[in-house]
């Protein structure tokens, strides 16, 4: 069964979503992504015990750093799901790029995306 996602969704591997760091998603940000999310294992189902825990920790206190700098926190999202679920992978992909194309382009990164230098 082949998977319809959007295009514009950048899939990246890491072993486990504990390895996902906070610089990581910043970073993802600051370089002109609209939104990023994260989508780990079950919980209580982690091959490494807690990195799912512990990106859900990550990515609850990135969503609290944009909020103190005005940015939506719906623009950073963990999602938990299987390896045996790809249709939901696919259609979480979907509702969160519908999600970042309701909130508008990101008031951040507007230079890494026209190319230009930051003064």
């Amino acid at each position: 069964m082949r998977l319809s996602y959007p295009s514009n969704v950048k899939v990246i591997n890491v072993p486990c979503t504990g390895r996902v760091d906070i610089l990581h998603l910043l970073k993802a940000i600051e370089d002109g992504a609209d939104g990023v999310y994260v989508a780990g294992c079950l919980e209580g189902d982690c091959h490494y015990l807690t990195g799912n825990l512990k990106a859900k920790k990550r990515v609850a206190y990135v969503k609290k750093v944009l909020e103190d700098i005005g940015m939506e926190p719906e623009r950073v999202e963990m999602y938990n799901l299987s390896a045996a679920q790809g249709t939901r992978f696919a259609e979480i992909a979907r509702e969160f790029t519908e999600r970042i194309l309701d909130l508008g382009p990101s008031p951040v990164g507007s230079e890494a995306k026209s190319g230009g230098e930051a003064a």
